[in-house]
């Protein structure tokens, strides 16, 4: 009897520990990993395969599984910096722990892999857009004549408009996207919002990342842009949007934010315009537009 109860209490246990997978999504890093002789998969498509067995199997056990990218890069220097020897079992171990505690993650909720693996892409890609965003905010250091922080006084700035933006806004969920143009490349942020006519509905993670790069594009008067898409019953989508400026953004006219959606970027070929949508110009946002640059 009590060697039953105590196999029943560590089931019970076993369901409340939280675990984290660290998976290879793609060929190439999972080519990397076989090059130790303790990781036993032979091809990427069966280990995708049996991690997704195992996650259901977690799952149909009540257990929570989170999902986190595996960098095989990372773990080489990872193992470098704790001293750890990289073929063996326990360093990947902790190596996950460590990821699971600071990198992009998602919990498993018994979607297939095909669809978590882009889902956990796009969410390492935002959490890089932000802290490189982060990081060249804290770069620009104080102002030299009134020693204000520069990072921080575009991001309050940012703040502002986006406040004023969804002030703005007419009824409806929103979709907005920022972009900032520069070296090395484009920063991207999008930000949803949910309006179910009481109250407004959003990610304040997303709202703190599209906020930081939309302040880095202010900051750094980088070439940019911000577009907002409406969304009501019974309504066509509103779509209208600003390019970025120095002192904030300036409104596009209806028919730059009409081209802006329907050209092919690539191409530079028309696109059909989407049918039951308004392309139009933005409202006025009520501020008024102080001087170039930093302002004391």
């Amino acid at each position: 009897m009590t060697h039953t109860d105590n196999r029943t209490m560590r089931r019970v246990l076993h369901r409340e520990i939280a675990g984290t997978i660290g998976l290879l999504t793609d060929e190439h890093d999972f080519r990397a990993m076989r090059r130790y002789r303790t990781f036993t998969f032979a091809d990427h498509e069966t280990y995708l395969k049996q991690v997704e067995s195992l996650l259901r199997t977690r799952a149909l056990q009540g257990s929570h599984t989170t999902v986190a990218l595996f960098d095989p890069e990372e773990y080489a220097e990872f193992c470098t910096q704790k001293g750890l020897d990289p073929d063996n079992p326990s360093s990947r171990t902790r190596f996950t722990a460590q990821i699971a505690a600071t990198g992009p993650t998602l919990p498993y909720d018994g979607r297939p892999l095909s669809d978590l693996v882009p889902a956990l892409v796009d969410e390492a890609v935002r959490q890089a857009t932000w802290e490189y965003a982060t990081a060249l905010l804290a770069r620009l250091g104080a102002c030299t004549s009134c020693g204000e922080d520069l990072g921080r006084a575009a991001f309050t700035r940012a703040a502002g408009l986006l406040v004023r933006i969804l002030d703005t806004a007419p009824p409806g969920n929103r979709h907005l996207v920022c972009s900032v143009t520069g070296p090395p490349e484009t920063l991207i942020a999008a930000l949803h919002i949910g309006d179910d006519g009481a109250a407004l509905e959003l990610d304040e993670t997303e709202a703190l990342e599209f906020t930081t790069v939309l302040a880095l594009g202010l900051a750094t008067e980088s070439p940019g842009g911000l577009v907002i898409r409406a969304s009501a019953p019974d309504t066509p989508d509103r779509v209208y949007g600003w390019r970025m400026r120095a002192y904030g953004l300036e409104p596009l006219t209806a028919g730059e934010v009409f081209d802006a959606y329907c050209t092919d970027i690539e191409s530079g070929d028309l696109i059909s315009p989407e049918s039951n949508v308004d392309y139009c110009a933005p409202p006025d946002l009520g501020e008024e537009k102080p001087a170039q640059g930093h302002t004391h």
